[in-house]
């Protein structure tokens, strides 16, 4: 023991040295713990400034085992270190949790080295430590806040998310926050992993205007906001999707953002629609209805070309059925009527109620010289019906008057021609279809009675 303290005065004092080298003055000035010891983990030397970093005076620790620093000596991380190094003959790196003299705990980043000796010297190893308590208590707070950040996020009714677009121009998902799952049944790793598989979910025509927003929101940097439709096996979902970009230093653009589930509003929203736009007693929409969608359809069929066919239908001695029979009769056969009206037409349409008795159709996506026989299976159809009030059979007609929408036709100079149509229809004895005359039957048979 006498001879490892005279050794290390020699080196404390610096006797039989001319001058210090390199290596002695990183060894007196280094900011923490060094150590050298023998392959038992014995301490033979420290640095001069071992005591303030480490706690331990160098008569606390020469000749004592280095696993003594260790927060737990017995099954502490040190003797772990120590023998990883002697068998794999390979540095060892981390970072030691060790106790002061004190009794205080800190946090050292150690690195022990194996050094080289002569075949037949003994092995020695140089143990470097560094007190980085401040930052790994910083780094397990920043954890612990990310961890309730992390916590917070995945407790929110939606989903958080960060996207860019990739070299190709393709959105490509960087993070997603657990509510991913929930909305679209896949996990956060799923969505970040296939990106493609994700957005496959979106309908056709809303990823078109997803699409077509990033770009405008790329160009802009204006914030993004949109509605999308995303096709899952329980059904049609809304999502409302809201993201705010900014540009990158190396020129990418990223957008943080949040969806949520907005099915219930929008079903909500629908019905409310379809109370204004619906007439209550049939079911059909009403006239403000009827024209915004032809409006939508109409603009459509301009960029085709397409001329489409519009009818007036009016049911025939409504006024007589009302007074005969009352008015509940009257509403039952105006309901029957519309409910006969839908399953003659096919569900796209467009078929409202625009007056008393008095009700429109618009033939989508149809050629105009097919019109005559659709409209006239309708009349056969409803004069057809049996409608039983108080024990009595009541049976009902309609007249219908056609007339063509042109491409860039006016609606109201169209339903006016339809209505001057309707009102020939009548004249020449009800239960008809009247309209243009190159429409009509090349054979014309009875069309009525």
């Amino acid at each position: 023991m006498e001879r490892v303290r005279r050794a290390w005065h020699r080196w404390l004092v610096g006797e039989e040295r001319a001058a210090p080298g390199l290596g002695d003055l990183l060894l007196a000035h280094y900011p923490g713990a060094v150590m050298l010891l023998d392959e038992q983990g014995v301490v033979l030397e420290v640095n001069p400034d071992f005591e303030r970093h480490a706690g331990h005076s160098p008569d606390q620790i020469l000749g004592r085992r280095a696993v003594t620093l260790d927060a737990a000596p017995l099954h502490g991380g040190f003797a772990l270190a120590l023998e990883h190094c002697l068998t794999t003959r390979q540095p060892w790196r981390g970072v030691l949790l060790c106790r002061r003299a004190d009794g205080a705990l800190r946090h050292q980043t150690t690195m022990i080295q194996l050094l080289d000796e002569p075949p037949s010297g003994p092995l020695t190893l140089l143990v470097i430590q560094y007190d980085v308590t401040g930052m790994r208590e910083r780094e397990l707070h920043d954890r612990q806040l990310l961890a309730r950040l992390g916590d917070t996020i995945s407790h929110l009714p939606g989903v958080v998310f960060r996207m860019r677009q990739d070299a190709a121009g393709r959105p490509e998902l960087l993070y997603a926050s657990e509510g991913l799952m929930a909305l679209t049944a896949l996990t956060p790793a799923q969505g970040m992993d296939d990106t493609e598989r994700l957005f496959s979910l979106i309908m056709e025509e809303d990823r078109r205007w997803l699409e077509m927003t990033l770009a405008q929101s790329l160009v802009s940097l204006d914030d993004c906001q949109l509605e999308i439709r995303l096709d899952l096996p329980d059904g049609v979902r809304w999502v409302e999707a809201r993201a705010r970009p900014q540009r990158r230093r190396d020129g990418s653009t990223l957008w943080d953002g949040l969806m949520i589930d907005v099915t219930e509003r929008k079903e909500e929203e629908f019905k409310v629609r379809r109370l204004v736009s619906t007439d209550m007693l049939t079911g059909a929409m009403n006239r403000r209805a009827f024209f915004e969608q032809v409006a939508k359809v109409q603009a459509r069929a301009q960029r085709h070309g397409q001329a489409m066919p519009l009818a007036m239908l009016d049911l025939d001695h409504f006024k007589a059925l009302n007074d005969t029979h009352g008015h509940a009769a009257g509403d039952l056969a105006l309901e029957t009527f519309a409910a006969t009206c839908r399953e003659c037409l096919r569900p796209y349409d467009l078929f409202a109620r625009i007056g008393g008795e008095e009700f429109a159709v618009l033939l989508v996506d149809t050629a105009p010289d097919e019109a005559w026989a659709i409209f006239d299976r309708l009349r056969e159809a409803v004069e057809e019906i049996d409608l039983e009030v108080d024990g009595t059979i009541i049976h009902f007609t309609v007249s219908l008057g056609l007339a063509i929408l042109a491409p860039d036709g006016d609606l109201d100079g169209t339903l006016g021609d339809a209505d001057r149509a309707l009102y020939r229809a009548k004249h020449e004895g009800r239960n008809r279809v009247c309209g243009p005359v190159d429409l009509e039957p090349t054979e014309a048979g009875d069309n009525g009675t």
